[in-house]
């Protein structure tokens, strides 16, 4: 696979609940994370080697981003859905690879601004159920 563009890496909320999925605007730093948690099943008959129960464990996936105030609406809803404990749907495009969806709450979110600067914030977003992957 060829070098991809960061900026080409998307987060998109489903603004509206409709399925309507609009880019979280402003977004310059973007990050996704898979998870899976292992079960040992080690025993006695294991010749001394670490055994996984496979298919156990759970996974989760968290998704994180920086970037500047560009568009209140996009900044309005993830607001609401920090201080209402939701998990909107979202989608995460991958370039060349792929589309994440599934809900997910905003486990965090700051701002932060210098005198001399623009305003920015920060997301932090953990994984509130299944996830489907949509190869490109």
């Amino acid at each position: 696979m060829p070098a991809q563009n960061g900026k080409d890496l998307l987060l998109k909320m489903d603004l509206s609940g409709s399925g309507d999925f609009q880019t979280i605007a402003g977004l310059r730093a973007t990050r996704l994370s898979f998870n899976a948690q292992s079960v040992d099943a080690t025993s006695l008959d294991s010749q001394g080697w670490r055994e996984l129960l496979v298919g156990a464990g759970v996974r989760s996936a968290s998704v994180s981003g920086s970037g500047i105030f560009k568009d209140a609406a996009s900044d309005a809803k993830a607001r609401e859905a920090f201080f209402n404990a939701e998990a909107p749907q979202c989608q995460v495009i991958i370039p060349d690879f792929g589309t994440i969806e599934g809900a997910f709450q905003i486990t965090g979110l700051e701002y932060s601004g210098n005198h001399d600067g623009e305003a920015a914030y920060e997301l932090n977003l953990a994984s509130a159920g299944a996830l489907s992957f949509a190869a490109l």
